[in-house]
This record gives C-alpha cells, sequence and structure tokens, in this order.
C-alpha cells in the first residue's frame, strides 16, 4: 500500500496533465486565483512556449489565466497598461517579464501594492516587489554564446553581436557575458554591437549593415529569436555560408533549417516551456501562503545546439519541445 498509493497518485495527476482538466491538482483552498501573464510578445516561438508552459499550469492548479502579450517587443508603455488591466480585472497575481527594466518598474510596483503577486520569469525589471524570480541566468548564457563562437580553429575572430534595446535588462546582461568571455581569447581581435527592433527584418537589415561596415567580421551572434532568424539570414543572403560563423539564441524552425543547412554553427537554447510553467506554478504557490528568495533566481537552465549534435534525442528535444 505504501507503494501504491503514491503510484496511484502520480498517474491520476499524469492523466489529468494530459487532459488539461481543470482542478485536478491538489489545490488545499479550492480557490480559484486570477492570473494574469503579461508577455513581451504573442508572434515569436520563444513566447508561444512560455504561454503553453504557463497554459499547462493554469489547467493542472485551476487557474483563471488571462494572457496579454504585445506585437512589438520595444512597448514598454502598452505592456504598463496591460499591468494596469490586470490590477483593474481584480489578478491576484502576475506572471511578468519586462520589455525594460526601469520603465515597467513604477507599474510593477503600483500593481505590487494594490495586493497583486508578481513573478518575473525571462527578463527583470528594476522593482522590489518583485517575489519570485525565474529564468536564465543571463550572463552564463552570454558565456555560453561566446564558447560556442570560439569553438574553431579560426587563428583571427573578429565578432559582430547583434542585440535588441538597451532597456531589456536580460540583452544587456548576455552581451556582459559575450564580451568577458571573448575578451579572454587572444584571437579575438575586435568586438562591434549593433542594436535594432527585435524583429528578423530589422536584425537582418542591421546584420547586413554591421557586415558592410565591418567585412573583416567571421563570427556574428544574434541575442534572441527574432534576432537570430535576422542575422542568420544575413548569412546566408550575403552568400557568407563557411565564411562567417553565427551563433542565435533559442529555437525556431527557420534557425534549425539555416543550422542544417550551416549558416547557424550553434544556438543557444532556453528552456522557455519551463518559464511558463514555473512562473504560473510559482504564483499559485505564493498565494497559497508559499514563500520564496526574491534574490535567487530560479534557473531553468540552458542548452548548447549546434550542427554536430543536433539530431542527438537529447538536442531535438531542447529544439522541438512539443516533440517536434
Amino acid at each position: 500500500m505504501k507503494i501504491a498509493e503514491p503510484l496511484r497518485r502520480m498517474a491520476v495527476l499524469l492523466l489529468c496533465a494530459a487532459l488539461l482538466l481543470p482542478g485536478c491538482a491538489d489545490n488545499s483552498t479550492g480557490t480559484q486565483y486570477k492570473v494574469y501573464f503579461v508577455t513581451k510578445s504573442l508572434d515569436t516561438e520563444f513566447w508561444k512556449a512560455a504561454i503553453a508552459g504557463a497554459n499547462a499550469a493554469a489547467a493542472e492548479y485551476n487557474i483563471a489565466l488571462t494572457v496579454l502579450g504585445l506585437e512589438a517587443e520595444e512597448d514598454f508603455e502598452t505592456q504598463n497598461a496591460y499591468i494596469a488591466q490586470a490590477v483593474e480585472e481584480g489578478a491576484n497575481a502576475m506572471v511578468f517579464s519586462a520589455i525594460s527594466y526601469e520603465e515597467n518598474a513604477a507599474a510593477i510596483d503600483d500593481a505590487a501594492a494594490r495586493g497583486v503577486r508578481v513573478v518575473v520569469i525571462d527578463s527583470d525589471v528594476a522593482s522590489g516587489s518583485v517575489s519570485v524570480r525565474i529564468g536564465t541566468d543571463n550572463v552564463e548564457a552570454g558565456r555560453m554564446a561566446a564558447a560556442a563562437a570560439l569553438d574553431t580553429g579560426w587563428d583571427t575572430l573578429v565578432v559582430g553581436i547583434v542585440n535588441y534595446d538597451l532597456g531589456s535588462r536580460n540583452g544587456q546582461e548576455r552581451e556582459a557575458g559575450l564580451r568577458e568571455a571573448l575578451g579572454a581569447d587572444a584571437r579575438v581581435r575586435d568586438i562591434y554591437t549593433i542594436n535594432v527592433l527585435t524583429t528578423p527584418q530589422a536584425a537582418q537589415a542591421g546584420s547586413e549593415q554591421l557586415l558592410d561596415r565591418h567585412p573583416e567580421i567571421n563570427v556574428l551572434i544574434g541575442l534572441n529569436e527574432p534576432l537570430a532568424v535576422g542575422a542568420a539570414q544575413a548569412v546566408e543572403a550575403r552568400d557568407l555560408v563557411g565564411r562567417v560563423r553565427m551563433v542565435g539564441f533559442d529555437t525556431n524552425v527557420r534557425c534549425i533549417d539555416l543550422m542544417r543547412d550551416g549558416a547557424v554553427s550553434a544556438l543557444i537554447v532556453q528552456n522557455t516551456y519551463a518559464m511558463g510553467y514555473l512562473g504560473v506554478e510559482s504564483a499559485w504557490k505564493l498565494l497559497e501562503g508559499g514563500a520564496y528568495d526574491p534574490n535567487e533566481l530560479i534557473d531553468t537552465a540552458t542548452t548548447i545546439v549546434t550542427r554536430d549534435n543536433m539530431f542527438t534525442p537529447e538536442s531535438q528535444k531542447a529544439l522541438f519541445p512539443f516533440g517536434g
């Protein structure tokens, strides 16, 4: 009986999660909380995976989940309006990813002051009112990108970095880790950065501009999913496959195809589904009286996927979190 009961309970929980039936989790109060998930975007594969994770947790914990997202990852004003909307509509908790570390802070402080528990995933905000922080160690992820970029026998490396909005904390942390690791390798002669809007089109145009200004660049790094797509497309469009080593972040069908074809050398893949799931789960636990250390990041881990290892089971799982 001591063995059968835990197995029976696990089977029930797995069946409930698979069928996405609300109310199957061990909700100790029986309360259906209102949780708002305010994302940076609704369109990228990164955020689609995070939303899928959030929905899975909402079903498991019997949460009324509302997802609010943007078209442009630079639009912090609309994001602040969504935060205010969540407060006015009676949110008990909010899962949030900041477009701007500074410009979103006052809206988050106001929401917390009005009783909303705040969980941050992916991108941090300059607020002392956050209860839980979940995501990637972005400085370490930058170092991982550098390791992938440096994994070549070339004698001289000139690096171009395609980064996004200067107000986004995770982009700046990734670049800091990247520059730190690149600077420790004597082969790296120069490093150039361009900041662009967070779209593949803007990233491709910015990458081509960077390559035109500095034709000696032989390493190009895109620091999130849309920027990786645009940078890789620039390498392909300029017929630089094999001459420019391209490293990107996250998983996207276009980048995977370009990796197979040789335009992408490596991808730093984050566990986005886990970010969304753990964000909503942590919100529920907070509302049930749980406590976290807001100064401690719950690290959801990253994986380096290269052209050489992309077909291993581990890499396939990272690239295709829903089974391909």
